[in-house]
């Protein structure tokens, strides 16, 4: 794929939204809408806006960047490009954590909606007390994640070409199961009795947006992001797909949790004690079971293969770019980025990522409800280098080409950051320790990496990510000492921790644009892949921001140059 803005055609459109749609109705819709209505009763209706809102917002940030450089696995070099080797191995390691944890997940989903079966066995594969996978049902989802892998680790190709007809499969099915619970009977007082619309106050709303699903089911933008510097003319693509395939999404979504929280028969939601209670393992058939409609159990049975399967293509590629981009930037081995010279896979990453699918599997990876809150928290981590990428190189790199531009970016970044923090809190404790540790580990990585590579000025090269570090502990921090209503201990009372958090975020964020513009004049994120393939470096440098042109910048030990991306290169594509 030719780097230049100029240069990329031949994705439609409807492609680009079809992609989107795709890869949203992945487990989510299975699941999503009976976890949140579970968390905060008819309210959940609003964790789905506010969600939207959200990843709209993160969205197109993205959008400027990925139609500047449309970079096969981007997410994970943008750090790189806007503060240099450190931020950029945080940042791409914090990505590649968020997609490579998609793989399992998908699979858990498609396991726990076969209990749904009439077959003993299948009973058996999820606890009916914890309503999570019993060892049958783990060794069940592995074998279900390796079989996908396997397919994609020899032809990603091949399911990749069927992408749009599985993304009609796909849509068709909960708009049947939607149509079919609301014809079945409808009950609008669900959505006022046992403690009215809003039965666990609107803290728990919050926590929905990010611990049932609401982040996770959206994150599919990232398809469009990847994929639409491809399109025809991504300037206009981009940002069309991207408000299309999330406000259909939204529609979709909004239309089946209605559905779930009208279709629960009262009686059934009173002998509950109220939403709480209504703990089912495959939420929507179960309901449909309970109402009788046995063609609509067996539609959905099939929906939770094809769903996940399909958004699967997408998620093994995807996590083989994050390897390979992290390899090629030099953190991880030069091996891991090796391509098959007749499949065209990157092999070696894939390994890794099976190797990690299979430990999230067998640790955190117990049920769809409980993976989905560690992984709607690292997608979130994953999101916050979009609006500081577009406010550094709104600053350092003036003449970049820009197909999308967006409006009011000196707004609407840090008020984006800002938001990303709040839903990091509302994650709630300990999801947020855990996910802050995970990402963290790559602190000494990055260190050994440099120093194995002779970098004695360690602190010179830490100095654009050290807003991350200490935004990341300051995040976990508050969360462990917030309000218990996102899982804290107390000691800060609850309405001071969101404040915190809010007025802290954009503090932060300038901080993070200072610290890419400081990057930049030591010349830390070197050679750009745009402007110094098209224009030469001088292009780069604005008045007070870089280097004079007759000073070299400082070599840095690990290449912070970006690879040059071909269509020829041998990595894995999901085309269309």
């Amino acid at each position: 794929m030719d780097m230049s803005a100029g240069d990329r055609k031949g994705l439609s459109l409807f492609a680009l939204i079809m992609i989107g749609i795709g890869s949203i109705f992945g487990s989510g819709w299975l699941f999503g809408a009976g976890a949140a209505a579970q968390v905060a009763g008819p309210a959940a209706l609003l964790a789905w806006v506010i969600g939207a809102v959200f990843i709209g917002m993160i969205a197109m940030t993205y959008a400027e960047v990925g139609s500047a450089y449309p970079i096969p696995g981007g997410m994970a070099r943008y750090g790189h490009l806007s503060h240099g080797p450190v931020l950029g191995f945080l940042t791409g390691w914090a990505v590649w954590i968020a997609v490579a944890s998609l793989i399992p997940i998908e699979s858990i989903a498609a396991t726990q909606y076969m209990t749904s079966w009439g077959f003993a066995w299948a009973k058996d594969l999820v606890d009916p007390a914890g309503q999570h996978l019993t060892l049958s049902g783990t060794g069940v989802a592995l074998i279900l994640t390796v079989a996908l892998w396997l397919t994609c680790y020899w032809s990603v190709q091949l399911l990749a070409r069927a992408n749009t007809v599985l993304t009609l499969v796909k849509f068709a099915i909960p708009v049947l199961a939607v149509l079919a619970l609301i014809g079945s009977g409808f009950h609008t007082s669900n959505f006022t009795s046992q403690g009215g619309f809003a039965p666990y106050g609107w803290p728990a709303v919050l926590t929905a947006v990010t611990t049932c699903g609401v982040v996770f089911a959206f994150n599919g933008f990232q398809a469009v992001v990847n994929l639409g510097g491809a399109a025809k003319n991504p300037g206009r693509a981009i940002p069309i797909a991207l408000v299309g395939a999330l406000s259909l999404g939204l529609v979709i979504y909004l239309a089946l949790q209605t559905a779930f929280l009208g279709s629960v028969p009262p009686e059934q939601l009173a002998r509950a004690g109220g939403w709480q209670g209504v703990d089912l393992s495959s939420p929507f058939a179960d309901l449909a079971q309970l109402l009788m409609l046995h063609w609509v159990v067996m539609m959905l049975q099939f929906g939770a293969f094809i769903s996940p399967a399909g958004s699967n293509i997408a998620n093994v590629a995807s996590a083989a770019y994050m390897v390979t981009n992290l390899a090629e930037t030099g953190f991880f081995p030069k091996k891991l980025a090796a391509v098959h010279p007749r499949y065209g896979t990157a092999r070696p990453a894939m390994w890794v990522n099976l190797g990690f699918s299979a430990l999230l599997l067998v640790t955190v990876g117990r049920s769809w409800q409980a993976l989905a809150g560690v992984v709607s928290a690292a997608m979130v981590i994953s999101y916050l280098i979009g609006p500081i990428a577009v406010g550094v190189f709104r600053h350092t790199k003036p003449n970049l080409p820009r197909p999308f531009r967006l409006p009011a970016a000196t707004i609407l970044c840090p008020v984006t950051f800002a938001f990303a923090a709040c839903a990091l809190y509302w994650s709630k404790w300990p999801d947020t320790g855990k996910v802050t540790l995970l990402t963290l580990v790559s602190v000494p990585i990055a260190a050994l990496v440099l120093r194995r590579k002779g970098e004695t000025r360690l602190l010179r090269q830490f100095a654009p990510a050290w807003w991350m570090i200490l935004f990341l502990v300051w995040m976990a921090t508050l969360s462990a000492l917030g309000s218990p209503d996102f899982g804290g201990r107390g000691i800060i009372p609850g309405g001071l921790d969101i404040a915190l958090v809010a007025l802290s975020a954009p503090a932060f964020y300038f901080w993070a644009v200072r610290a890419g513009i400081a990057a930049h004049r030591a010349g830390l994120p070197g050679p750009d892949p745009v402007l110094d393939r098209t224009h030469g470096h001088a292009s780069d440098r604005t008045a007070g921001n870089a280097e004079p042109a007759h000073s070299p910048a400082p070599a840095a030990p690990v290449s912070a140059s970006t690879p040059p991306v071909t269509p020829d290169d041998g990595r894995p594509m999901v085309s269309v």
